[in-house]
């Protein structure tokens, strides 16, 4: 009951997808984002309960609910600890009404045919064993296109889909996420590319496969339509790729069948030193821009 009302709140509902998902590499540029510098902690374990410290503040704002969020997206830490004493996953979707999912790939291999394929993930199975025990809905795994090289891109949306299925038969929905740099001169040739190889790859899911798609906000507007249409996709969410929160919300309010799920964009502004309600104040205004530019 539980995985159907999660789906059906996905599927229907309005609002957008929170990414609090920041893996180590990454967790240092958003803790200084956050105001707080490298010299202010020791080591992995202070640094990560930093940002799960500033993950809290956001999950328990006033503003961080059902009636504007649907989803959100988190880091293997993340997932297996606490707010005020609850299991995240736990906390999120019993008294927020927020549907849990959880980051699963290991990283990016180095550039190849202009595109970046994920690590290997050891111990997957038992990982998404775990996510589907703790009451996450499903999970995202990132890829990076850089050039509209077809050999690339093909390895990217191919291996997305495999590692979809395994998700798909543990009993999780998979959000596929193969980012196109906002950067890259070829941006709209590539999505073209990309839009045709992730079609063909949904044609061959069967009974019990359905996915989701995390794509960069698109360059030709409503390029990703068909895609949202298909039977096999859930829904369809935008990254922000670096955008600023509002140049990423106008870009994304002229893709009607596309929601957000972004990460630098919903934190932007908040700082560490911000009182409680300066906080609130911050976020609830960049969740309203957020929510807005996902109906």
């Amino acid at each position: 009951m539980t995985d159907t009302a999660m789906a059906d709140r996905i599927k229907t509902g309005a609002g957008f997808i929170a990414a609090l998902d920041q893996s180590g590499g990454s967790t240092p540029k958003a803790l200084r984002l956050y105001g707080i510098e490298e010299d202010a902690y020791n080591g992995d374990a202070e640094m990560f309960a930093l940002i799960h410290d500033m993950r809290c503040r956001i999950m328990t704002a006033p503003d961080f609910t059902s009636a504007k969020v649907l989803g959100a997206i988190l880091f293997e830490r993340t997932m297996r600890d606490t707010v005020d004493g609850v299991p995240v996953p736990t906390y999120l979707w019993e008294q927020r009404g927020v549907v849990p999912f959880l980051k699963i790939d290991k990283g990016l291999e180095d550039k190849a045919d202009g595109a970046q394929i994920m690590k290997p993930m050891p111990g997957l199975e038992a990982l998404l064993a775990d996510a589907k025990a703790m009451g996450v809905f499903g999970t995202k795994e990132r890829s990076v296109i850089h050039e509209a090289n077809a050999a690339g891109i093909k390895a990217v949306v191919a291996q997305q889909f495999d590692v979809a299925k395994t998700v798909c038969k543990a009993g999780l929905v998979p959000i596929i996420e193969p980012e196109v740099d906002i950067n890259s001169p070829s941006k709209a040739e590539a999505e073209t590319i990309l839009k045709q190889e992730i079609a063909a790859h949904l044609d061959t899911l069967g009974d019990g496969e359905t996915v989701m798609l995390k794509l960069t906000i698109p360059t030709e507007d409503c390029l990703y339509v068909d895609l949202a249409d298909h039977p096999k996709v859930l829904r369809v969410v935008a990254l922000s790729g670096g955008y600023s929160t509002d140049d990423a919300c106008e870009r994304l309010a002229r893709n009607p069948k596309m929601i957000a799920s972004f990460s630098r964009a919903l934190a932007e502004g908040l700082t560490h030193q911000m009182s409680e309600a300066e906080f609130n104040t911050a976020l609830g205004a960049n969740i309203d821009k957020i929510f807005n530019a996902s109906k």
